[in-house]
């Protein structure tokens, strides 16, 4: 890839570049914690984005996408949001990088990647890399943390996507087989060996991505945000659900609507969950912590309802194979990725058992996607 991106640079810009990379992110466990300032669990993979960038000596910022096949220009002082494009993402960046008082002038930028499915952050991804990319060239010094920062309100302003900032901090911060027990509140985060032996993880892509994911995100969203307002006049000091304990969900079904109380479950088991997650992972305890694995595939289908006929089948057909040791669902629902820990050997067969079986069911052949846990964003020449 690197090979690949300063080729193509060349070809376009005529000249030779310096290269950033910026990987995807996979999330271990801790879904839809995110937004009530709980605990997540992400790290970084091997697969990602490639930007090979230069300056020009001229006022444009010039850019080419090697996927598309595409280039765009903009004016370095002069630029606006363009719906729906990928410029997007480098507007975005230089807008905040100028906020942040960093006045990046002329430059060219190309970038590819091999970030193989959706769930896995490409956007965050491609951010953080062109911020890496420019604060090399220009020689500033961006903290990684500002970088994640930036590429998070990029995507909220320039590319109209509310995230959080779980995608963009793994990309950033990712260490080579550790993941990040991230604290969503403090945007702090702790180092833990992810060491699982003689099993691998693998994903395993639906296909399928349903319509309704992005309103029912906002009704879950405002659904957690109800049921801290009707808490709070018995645990006066909560700001989120992530200040409620397991040991309080009896008095919290009692105070809360049949239709909340599910939801306002599962963020609290769910942080719960991260932390015994990190205690298996630290104990080498991977039997536990593949059931921990399946019980928060449960936990958001039953309770959180983010989950759809083809996630729950993939999951629930892994989760009958010995040798796998816990499945769920990954990211925001209704299609997408579940994530699985298989015994290393038994891979080759895992794709051939689950392929003709979801195929069957759905007339649709997954996408398997063996992960391996990589390093952060990084200048690589």
């Amino acid at each position: 890839m690197i090979e690949k991106v300063s080729n193509a640079f060349r070809d376009v810009f005529k000249t030779d570049p310096i290269v950033a990379f910026a990987p995807g992110r996979i999330n271990l466990i801790g879904e839809h914690t995110d937004y009530q300032e709980g605990f997540v669990f992400p790290a970084a993979i091997e697969q990602g984005i490639w930007v090979a960038v230069q300056k020009n000596h001229e006022s444009n910022i010039r850019l080419y996408s090697i996927d598309l096949e595409e280039e765009f220009a903009f004016s370095s002082t002069d630029f606006s949001p363009k719906k729906g494009h990928w410029a997007n993402y480098a507007m975005g960046m230089v807008s905040q990088l100028n906020q942040a008082g960093f006045y990046p002038t002329g430059f060219d930028l190309a970038f590819g990647g091999n970030i193989p499915a959706s769930g896995l952050s490409s956007s965050a991804a491609l951010s953080v890399a062109i911020g890496t990319a420019i604060s090399g060239l220009f020689g500033y010094s961006v903290p990684k943390k500002s970088l994640a920062l930036y590429a998070q309100k990029s995507e909220h302003v320039f590319a109209g996507v509310n995230c959080g900032i779980m995608d963009p901090y793994a990309s950033a911060f990712g260490v080579k087989d550790h993941a990040l027990l991230l604290d969503c509140r403090s945007n702090t985060h702790q180092e833990v060996k992810a060491d699982f032996g003689d099993y691998s993880l693998i994903l395993v892509n639906s296909k399928v991505k349903h319509s309704l994911a992005d309103s029912a995100y906002n009704k879950r969203r405002e659904a957690c945000e109800k049921s801290v307002r009707l808490l709070r006049p018995t645990f006066p000091d909560i700001k989120t659900l992530r200040d409620i304990g397991v040991s309080d969900l009896e008095t919290v079904e009692e105070i809360l609507p049949a239709e909340l109380f599910p939801k306002a479950k599962h963020v609290i088991t769910e942080i719960q969950r991260v932390f015994d997650a990190v205690d298996a992972l630290k104990k080498k305890d991977l039997l536990r912590f593949g059931q921990l694995l399946n019980a928060s595939h449960a936990s958001l289908s039953d309770d959180f309802e983010v989950s759809c006929e083809e996630l729950d089948f993939l999951a629930a057909k892994a989760q009958e194979i010995p040798e796998v040791l816990g499945s769920r669902m990954m990211g925001g629902g209704f299609g997408g990725c579940t994530i699985n820990l298989v015994k290393t050997d038994y891979l080759t067969e895992f794709e051939t058992r689950m392929n003709p079986a979801y195929f069957e069911k759905f007339g649709i052949h997954p996408e398997f996607i063996p992960v391996k846990i990589g390093d952060g964003a990084r200048l690589i020449s």
